[in-house]
């Protein structure tokens, strides 16, 4: 049994991925080529904003971001630590410091409640990350972000892109949405790459030209960059797979639904997905006391599982000199201790479900 099924989703629509791989390799504009102009499109459309933008990777979406807001040595950016480390990473490479706060131990999400506690004068945005398919709650923390001088929100939509949120899809939530087409993401690439979103026209282009080494024209670099370009080959498998996109998230829900119905029991937390929420479940991940054995009976049956997160950012060795100790998060640690992620993807049959909740429950 595969955690994450590629093979069948690529098996549906190789045809198209081969007849978009073999249009870039015949005009050999294989970086930046006219399939990102063409994804950006489609993607704006589809989530709502007026500009997205293409690139390398969500990692580097994050950077690029940091840097078109302004942000640097001296500044404060508030996140959360129960997240992948690119979010904290980023924030400390541009020489910010990451001030965290809490999760909502229902969604595993950003507490809004401790946000506006973490403010000071030295904050320039807010970080919330939509983890695990569905989004923090963002209106809640734009809100806040608003009556406090009006904060940027910098959205980590990496697990979340094709949720929504009160209507609006993620990535449409704030003055910046940024999400990752890591392959294993529900709409992913074959390789690295993201993509930004923004209805800001400023922004927009201020991104733009920090993907591509801070150049405005050819020979005219106004403002420092990186090497932040989006493959062509990349855009062209994305836009393959948006065909497919969203009857793949009505899928996920239903293999959602399918555990929700078997593993309900004492000792196991199901997902909880907010009120008016939607979730991708970029994971099925459930919070259960005796997680380790589960984990190993799950491994005896051949059923493969993930503990994401065990050690929450707080606790990792290279962010030791934030200052921040064991039991300064109690919520992060306690979800870290007893989080598992099951196997989930859209083409996970009925009788593999069965499989999972069978080995799960004994």
């Amino acid at each position: 049994m595969d955690f994450i099924d590629l093979k069948s989703q690529q098996a549906r629509i190789r045809d198209d991925i081969d007849e978009r791989i073999k249009r870039v390799l015949d005009h050999g504009q294989y970086i930046l080529g006219p399939e990102i102009e063409e994804m950006e499109k489609m993607l704006a459309s589809y989530v709502g904003t007026k500009h997205c933008i293409g690139a390398s990777s969500g990692t580097d979406t994050l950077l690029i971001a940091l840097m078109a807001l302004g942000i640097g040595l001296g500044d404060e950016v508030i996140t959360v630590p129960y997240t992948w480390i690119s979010t904290v990473e980023m924030i400390t490479l541009i020489g910010a410091r990451p001030v965290l706060v809490d999760i909502d131990e229902r969604t595993m999400n950003m507490d809004p409640s401790l946000v506006e506690a973490a403010i000071t004068d030295r904050t320039k945005a807010i970080m919330p990350v939509g983890i695990y398919g569905q989004t923090a709650p963002m209106n809640e923390i734009v809100a806040i972000a608003k009556r406090n001088g009006s904060i940027p929100v910098i959205e980590d939509a990496a697990q979340s892109f094709g949720a929504t949120h009160h209507g609006k899809k993620s990535c449409a939530l704030s003055e910046i949405g940024s999400t990752s087409f890591f392959p294993s993401k529900p709409l992913g690439c074959y390789g690295d790459g993201g993509a930004l979103f923004t209805d800001d026209d400023d922004l927009a282009e201020l991104m733009k030209q920090i993907r591509v080494h801070g150049q405005m024209r050819k020979h005219h670099h106004p403002r420092l960059g990186i090497n932040g370009r989006l493959d062509s080959i990349q855009a062209a498998i994305v836009m393959a797979k948006m065909a497919i996109f969203d009857e793949e998230i009505v899928k996920r829900q239903a293999v959602a639904d399918s555990y929700n119905a078997r593993l309900e029991r004492d000792g196991i937390v199901l997902p909880q997905i907010d009120s008016g929420n939607s979730s991708v479940y970029a994971q099925y991940t459930i919070l259960c006391d005796d997680r380790d054995a589960i984990q190993n009976s799950l491994k005896v049956s051949g059923i493969p599982s993930v503990s994401y997160y065990a050690v929450p950012l707080h606790l990792q060795p290279v962010f030791h000199d934030l200052g921040y100790q064991k039991g300064d998060f109690p919520v992060t640690e306690r979800v870290s201790e007893r989080c598992l992620s099951l196997p989930m993807n859209p083409y996970l049959k009925e009788d593999e479900v069965d499989q999972v909740c069978r080995a799960l429950l004994g």
